[in-house]
């Protein structure tokens, strides 16, 4: 699903130029679910975001099946993450005006789809994340794992093969970032999705078939009952 050659990103700081990760190279095999860990800074979300196609390597290849997604277009790009990967957030970025409902509508209603499809396959979603009886609710009125429910399902909504988490429940308590941890792998599972999540909760690590380890610049692949439970 995912082939990464030669990896490298550097941001410029200043005068100087500060060297996030180099050289890293890992495949991901279609149907895994693979959990990112390493400390703050390490590099998680920008390799994300490099490997949906959001940011770009300094230098090196991102493939996604056959495609080279660093010899996209700015509007091939755009195409391909609409069409290929769902994201979830640490924070879930709904719009607060909207409900529930039109909140998961949204990606469809911006591929032309009609308001009745729209509405009634984003119900569906909502359905899937135990949500359907709150759609007409705004996120403000939803509790925070609720909200994060709620993302999954707008992330889901157009199909994807491709699911990118960053820190999914980084922002809930420990019961709740549970709960949310167990519906992404079941809904990997049922919808025989591809998986990535950047974690520093390393109890949900253990739970991923693989785990890279992001440390001064490098990855590592650890096996997953090495980590705390």
């Amino acid at each position: 699903m995912l082939r990464i050659e030669g990896l490298k990103k550097v941001f410029r700081s200043g005068d100087s130029d500060l060297l996030l990760f180099d050289n890293l190279s890992f495949q991901v095999n279609k149907g895994e679910m693979l959990a990112i860990v390493g400390e703050s800074g390490a590099g998680k979300s920008t390799l994300l975001h490099i490997l949906g196609a959001l940011d770009s390597a300094s230098a090196g290849d991102v493939y996604c099946a056959q495609l080279q997604l660093n010899s996209l277009s700015g509007d091939s790009a755009a195409d391909f993450r609409n069409r290929e990967i769902g994201f979830v957030w640490q924070f879930h970025y709904l719009l607060p005006e909207f409900t529930a409902l039109e909140n998961v509508a949204m990606p469809l209603l911006l591929r032309g789809r009609s308001g009745q499809e729209a509405d009634g396959e984003a119900l569906r979603w909502l359905r899937e994340v135990g949500l359907e009886q709150r759609s007409r609710h705004r996120s403000g009125e939803l509790s925070g794992g609720e909200q994060q429910r709620v993302a999954l399902a707008r992330a889901l909504v157009t199909g994807p093969k491709l699911l990118l988490a960053d820190e999914p429940t980084g922002d809930l308590d420990n019961r709740t970032a549970d709960s949310v941890f167990a519906l992404i792998a079941r809904l990997h599972r049922d919808y025989q999705l591809t998986s990535l999540i950047a974690t520093h909760n390393l109890a949900f690590a253990r739970r991923c078939q693989r785990v890279l380890r992001l440390h001064r610049g490098n990855i590592e692949e650890v096996a997953p009952e090495s980590l705390p439970a």
